[in-house]
């Protein structure tokens, strides 16, 4: 870990700083510093994070909406983390730097998975609260704004408020698949989650990264909000048909590692005694 201020994952909420590069005409660049100068002082309201793999065609123009539909929001920053992609996913990424200036581009040497994608995006984030969606286009970036505001009450217990799909544009198997699952989920562990599998969440980052951390955690950081003693809310949101590319996943490895994972989550909460305000005296 270097200086503060110099790293890629900032102390607490503190600001990301580039590194001053001693010779302007140098070529080459560093994880901190890709040639494009930018107001790194500047403060950051909201970081939206946005796991990828593999998204070369989907991922311009949800960058671009996303950019958009933040730009009202004030000082926003937007973490793609690209999860070992093998199609040029992150070339394209690195060429968007110089059209939206918020973009930050993190890229995973291996492909990790989703969960590890978007820890490594909210540990680098600098705003209070993140957005998380998916890198595939079928979350609407226009809901951004619903799922924002209802942190601006200045509720110091809420944690989290999740997107709910009205209308799902999966196929009919996907959907009866996840309909199942979450009536399942629901008997055991009593989250109030509908629609656990959509991407599109807002939360405290410090709460989140006080969860307990497990790979597969994105598909239940609903319950682990909750177990950590943060209210939860939901927000209808728009879903859209993927246009280009293939899912990562299928019905039969989301139900491999979710009942392997349901089982590990229901105990996690069953050890924990509940929250409590601690004061030093």
């Amino acid at each position: 870990m270097g200086q503060s201020g110099t790293t890629l994952f900032p102390d607490g909420i503190a600001l990301y700083k580039a590194r001053v590069r001693l010779d302007p005409n140098a070529a080459e660049s560093t994880q901190d510093y890709d040639g494009i100068e930018r107001n790194f002082a500047m403060p950051v309201k909201l970081s939206v994070v946005v796991p990828v793999k593999d998204e070369a065609e989907n991922i311009a123009p949800l960058a671009r909406e996303i950019a958009a539909a933040t730009a009202p929001l004030g000082e926003t920053e937007i973490i793609f983390v690209d999860d070992g992609s093998s199609d040029g996913t992150a070339a394209i990424l690195l060429g968007l730097k110089a059209e939206i200036p918020a973009l930050r581009v993190i890229s995973h040497a291996t492909n990790l998975g989703q969960s590890r994608a978007t820890r490594t995006g909210v540990r680098a984030a600098k705003g209070e609260i993140v957005v998380t969606l998916d890198g595939d286009g079928q979350n609407d970036p226009a809901d951004i704004p619903n799922l924002v505001a209802p942190f601006d009450r200045g509720d110091a217990s809420l944690g989290l408020v999740g997107g709910v799909r009205a209308k799902r544009k999966d196929t009919s198997a996907r959907r009866v698949a996840s309909r199942l699952a979450n009536a399942i989920r629901q008997g055991l562990l009593h989250d109030g989650a509908v629609d656990s599998g959509c991407g599109l969440k807002a939360f405290r980052r410090e709460a989140f990264l006080a969860l307990p951390y497990f790979d597969h955690l994105h598909r239940f950081t609903i319950a682990m909000m909750l177990r950590e003693g943060y209210r939860v809310e939901f927000v209808p949101v728009n879903h859209r048909p993927r246009l280009h590319g293939a899912s990562k996943y299928t019905n039969f490895n989301r139900m491999l590692v979710g009942i392997y994972d349901l089982f590990g989550v229901r105990w996690l909460q069953r050890r924990m005694r509940g929250k409590t305000e601690a004061k030093e005296l």
